[in-house]
C-alpha cells in the first residue's frame, strides 16, 4: 500500500511513517497502556521500567531502558497535546525533569481500511543533531522499535509469532521490486554479512523457484525458495528451506531446531518520487514443533543483525545503481 503523502521532511527533522494491521484503538493502546507498551518499546533486547506516566497535556513519562548489555538509559517526556486515538505531541529524550530535551515528537494515528498509519516526525534543535541522531539510532538499532510494534499487534489480532524489519530506500518502488525480482539483483544483495550468494537453478515468478547457494570461502550452506506471489511493483511473498547440495530438503546447519519452512512476505510503498519503505514479514510456514516455534521466537535478535546486513548491501547496490 502506498504511503499517504506528507509534507517532505525538513533538514532538523526525522520522519518516519508505518502501516500496522491493527485498528486504531488497538495501536493507541499498545503505545499508552504500560503493561503494553513494556512490551515492545526500545529496540531489540531492550527492557523497560516505568517510574511514572501521566497521559494528558502537561503530564509525563518518566521511564528507564534497561540495555541488553545491563547498561540504563534514562528517559523523560513531557506531553503537550493528547488527542485520543488521534495525536500524541511531546518533548523526549531529557533524562530528568529539568534537562533539555533532545527532540520534539508529533505522532499522528489514522485509520486506513482498519489499518493504522503511524506518521512520526522528530523534530531536532539543528539538521547538524538529526543526522547524529540518524547515525545513533541506526546504530543502536533503534528502528526495530517500530519492528517490535508489529510483531506485537500481529501476536494480539492473530495470535501468530513473527518477526518484522522495515527500512526506507532512497530509490523508486520501481526499482527496489526489481532488486527484489531479477536474480543478478538478488544474488549482488540478499547474503548475510561476509558471504556471497549465486543461482543454480532458477525460474522466478509465481509458481516458480529458486535453488542456490551461500559462502564465506570456508562455509557453504543451500536453500531454495518457491515464489507465491510477484505483484508489481509492491509485493513478494516466497517461501525458503535449507538444502542439501543436490536441492534435496534439509535442515539449518547449525540450528537443527529451526523450523524447516519460513514464509518472506515483502511489502513495497512508495515515500515520494525517490524514497521506498520495504517492510518484511517472517513466519514460520506449515507445521512445527513447539521446540522449532520457540527458537524461532529466541532468534529475532539474530535475525536482525542478518537482515540489517543484507539490507546494508541492498543500500549499496541501489547507490551504485544510482551513480550510473
Amino acid at each position: 500500500m502506498t504511503a499517504t503523502a506528507s509534507a517532505p521532511a525538513r533538514a532538523n527533522e526525522i520522519h518516519l511513517t508505518r502501516l500496522y494491521d491493527a485498528p486504531v484503538a488497538l495501536v493507541w493502546d499498545a503505545w499508552t497502556d504500560l503493561e503494553q507498551l513494556a512490551q515492545w518499546w526500545g529496540p531489540r533486547g531492550f527492557t523497560i521500567t516505568t517510574k511514572s506516566k501521566d497521559l494528558r497535556p502537561g503530564g509525563s513519562w518518566d521511564y528507564i531502558m534497561h540495555g541488553p548489555d545491563g547498561k540504563d538509559w534514562p528517559n523523560f517526556a513531557r506531553y503537550h497535546e493528547v488527542e485520543h486515538h488521534k495525536l500524541l505531541v511531546y518533548d523526549h529524550g531529557a533524562t530528568s525533569t529539568d534537562a533539555k530535551p533532545l527532540f520534539h515528537v508529533t505522532a499522528r494515528f489514522r485509520d486506513v481500511g482498519g489499518k493504522t498509519e503511524l506518521d512520526m516526525r522528530m523534530m531536532f534543535a539543528s539538521a547538524e543533531e538529526a543526522q547524529q541522531s540518524r547515525v545513533f539510532i541506526k546504530a543502536a538499532g533503534g528502528n526495530s522499535t517500530w519492528d517490535r510494534l508489529a510483531e506485537y499487534l500481529e501476536k494480539e489480532v492473530t495470535h501468530k509469532d513473527v518477526f518484522v524489519i522495515a527500512r526506507s530506500f532512497d530509490a523508486s518502488i520501481e526499482t527496489v521490486y526489481d532488486m527484489w525480482t531479477k536474480p543478478e539483483h538478488i544474488a549482488a544483495w540478499s547474503a548475510p554479512t561476509g558471504f556471497t550468494m549465486q543461482f543454480h537453478d532458477v525460474d522466478l515468478r509465481p509458481g516458480g523457484h529458486g535453488f542456490y547457494s551461500m559462502t564465506n570461502g570456508q562455509f557453504t550452506m543451500y536453500g531454495r525458495a518457491e515464489y507465491i506471489e510477484m505483484r508489481k511493483p509492491d509485493r513478494i511473498q516466497y517461501t525458503q528451506q535449507f538444502t542439501d547440495e543436490h536441492g534435496n530438503m534439509s535442515r539449518h546447519p547449525m540450528a537443527p531446531t529451526w523450523p524447516a519452512k519460513m514464509l518472506t512476505t515483502v511489502q513495497l510503498a512508495s515515500e515520494g518520487p525517490s524514497q521506498t519503505r520495504v517492510s518484511l514479514r517472517w513466519e514460520v510456514f506449515g507445521e512445527a514443533t513447539d521446540e522449532e516455534r520457540a527458537t524461532f521466537a529466541m532468534a529475532k535478535a539474530g535475525m536482525t543483525q542478518g537482515w540489517t546486513g543484507s539490507f546494508d548491501n541492498l543500500e549499496e547496490q541501489l547507490a551504485k545503481r544510482a551513480a550510473h
